[in-house]
């Protein structure tokens, strides 16, 4: 069994909803050769310091999430992707140990398998940012002003990702058009949403 994390488990501590589901998992991920670590203020398993795996909680359940899971074969369908924008992340959520326990086995065998994926060095094909639809709102303000459009062409393409998911998030034009304008002066500093 690997080493534990005392960070982790002051997470699981702080979880009391799923202490019992977390510690399962926690259990089981721990007898593969990952290295367990805290990123995010959440549970991360490594390979040789690459993202593999995530244990989480939420409000209904708790989860594993396998960072490259869309890579995985899961013949048991038991892998969702979360929202329609997840690209590689696939999770497995679980509501009370005895689930855990009954897929136990396949869940060994999926992260033996996430871990052969990490080890061949495999990556999951991510869509382009020219492929993304850029919302109505923000074309405007580029064909107005194309030193906003080189500013935002100058972020990395995951920043350029978190402002055209935020903006397109907005059901309203009208919600769309403010966010753009609250963002205008971030984008120009070079600034993410989150930075």
């Amino acid at each position: 069994m690997n080493k534990t994390n005392p960070k982790v488990d002051g997470y699981i501590r702080k979880n009391k909803q799923w202490h019992d589901e977390l510690q399962t998992l926690r259990r089981i991920i721990l007898q593969s050769e990952l290295t367990e670590e805290v990123k995010w203020r959440v549970p991360v398993y490594t390979l040789d310091g690459k993202n593999v795996l995530f244990l989480g909680s939420m409000k209904e359940c708790c989860g594993l999430s396998f960072v490259k899971g869309v890579l995985l074969k899961d013949p048991k369908r038991i892998l969702i992707q979360q929202t329609e924008e997840s690209q590689s992340v696939r999770i497995i959520r679980f509501t009370n140990v005895a689930e855990i326990e009954r897929l136990e086995s396949t869940l060994k065998a999926y992260i033996d398998e996430a871990i052969e994926i990490e080890k061949a060095g495999l990556r999951v094909p991510l869509k382009k940012i020219s492929d993304r639809k850029i919302p109505d709102e923000l074309q405007r303000q580029f064909n107005k002003s194309p030193e906003l459009k080189k500013a935002f062409q100058s972020l990395t393409p995951g920043r350029q990702r978190a402002y055209l998911l935020h903006i397109a998030g907005a059901k309203q034009s009208q919600t769309r058009e403010a966010r753009v304008k609250k963002h205008i002066p971030r984008i120009f500093e070079g600034k993410g949403l989150d930075d």
